[in-house]
């Protein structure tokens, strides 16, 4: 039996969605009416409950705020063009979770309970999701250590919550195309360390990098590898491809980099569609070249927020290397357009990547 059959629920009494300003959504909230919640004590995850969001109360010497002992998540809920809500891959949302959970010394939940906790919180916020293209129930699942003390060990209490926010586009879309700063002083993650798990302290170390290259006028950082500064592994926002002379490339996963969950996607959905596409390392001197050659036809990111992106600049050591013009190309947009086409059930799901609920 699962643990959710004894889900507690507790409604808002008045919701606050009438206040919100649905033709300026971002990435920066509102979060929805309620969240859900349990903790892990005693040896096992209980008191699963569905709630009104709310402030914690949480100890000064709690010890993720002295060791960041926490994991997340990222997925998305859809409206249809049949208006049924559609949430996209649960499942390997909760398998990277159980990875990440096991690096991070943090207590695994199983997948079973996680997709079905994902649904119920989905479900008592359908009213939520968007309808536009574009636009969806950006979902957050959250695991942190709930135990107040300060020494150096894995705490023995946690709390999982699961937030949800209707959002827009990641990038602004009045840019044709993401400009990137290609990152060769600072390091994101390096061999050993925890760069394949979504956990908060990665991206504490991102942000003054990224805050640098934002003053220098681009979008996100392009980071290199740890090591010799030397191979490409991925962009803050998402994992990143590159079309050279008719074939894909990506870099390929080494524990170093997220494994991306709209990344397996789109290499499935090009691979599908008859393209060449390759994981492997790849130097910066590479796409340099390439470039250089006339040989760099597209670039584009992939990632929950970011979905497809197009790239059009990246700055590498004074030289800026353009990209098709600035614009999406055709790969690019038939990829976008197929994955967002699947998202709002436009076209078959032959994967059954989308989880329909029945609401």
């Amino acid at each position: 039996m699962s643990i959710l059959s004894d889900l507690q629920i507790e409604r808002v009494a008045h919701s606050r969605r009438e206040s919100v300003d649905y033709d300026a959504l971002s990435f920066a909230g509102p979060f929805s009416d309620h969240m859900f919640s349990m903790e892990w004590e005693a040896g096992r995850w209980q008191n699963p409950r569905i709630m009104p969001y709310a402030p914690l109360s949480i100890e000064p010497g709690n010890a993720t705020l002295h060791y960041g002992q926490s994991v997340f998540e990222g997925l998305k809920a859809f409206r249809g063009v049949d208006a049924k809500v559609r949430i996209f891959r649960p499942d390997r949302n909760a398998e990277r979770l159980r990875q990440s959970c096991e690096r991070l010394c943090i207590p695994q939940v199983d997948s079973g309970v996680f997709i079905e906790a994902v649904e119920r919180i989905v479900e008592i916020e359908k009213d939520w999701i968007p309808e536009r293209r574009g636009e969806s129930l950006y979902i957050r699942p959250l695991i942190f250590a709930d135990e107040t003390h300060l020494e150096v060990r894995p705490s023995l209490r946690y709390r999982m919550l699961i937030l949800t926010s209707p959002v827009g586009s990641y990038f602004d879309r009045s840019s044709p195309a993401v400009t990137l700063k290609v990152e060769d002083v600072y390091t994101r993650s390096a061999p050993g360390g925890t760069g394949a798990a979504k956990t908060a302290g990665n991206y504490a170390a991102s942000l003054y990098p990224a805050a640098l290259a934002r003053e220098e006028g681009y979008m996100q950082v392009l980071w290199l590898d740890g090591v010799e500064h030397r191979y490409i592994e991925e962009v803050g926002a998402m994992n990143i491809f590159f079309s050279i002379d008719g074939k894909i490339i990506t870099p390929e996963l080494r524990g170093t980099i997220l494994p991306g969950v709209t990344r397996d996607a789109a290499i499935a959905l090009l691979r599908e569609n008859g393209h060449e596409v390759i994981e492997r390392r790849i130097a910066i001197d590479e796409i340099v070249e390439a470039s250089q050659k006339g040989k760099l036809d597209e670039a584009f990111g992939a990632g929950t927020a970011a979905v497809i992106s197009p790239v059009g600049t990246m700055a590498y050591r004074g030289e800026e290397i353009r990209v098709n013009a600035n614009a999406s190309g055709p790969t690019t947009q038939w990829l976008y357009d197929r994955i967002t086409g699947i998202q709002l059930g436009e076209v078959d799901d032959p994967h059954r990547w989308c989880r329909v609920l029945s609401i």
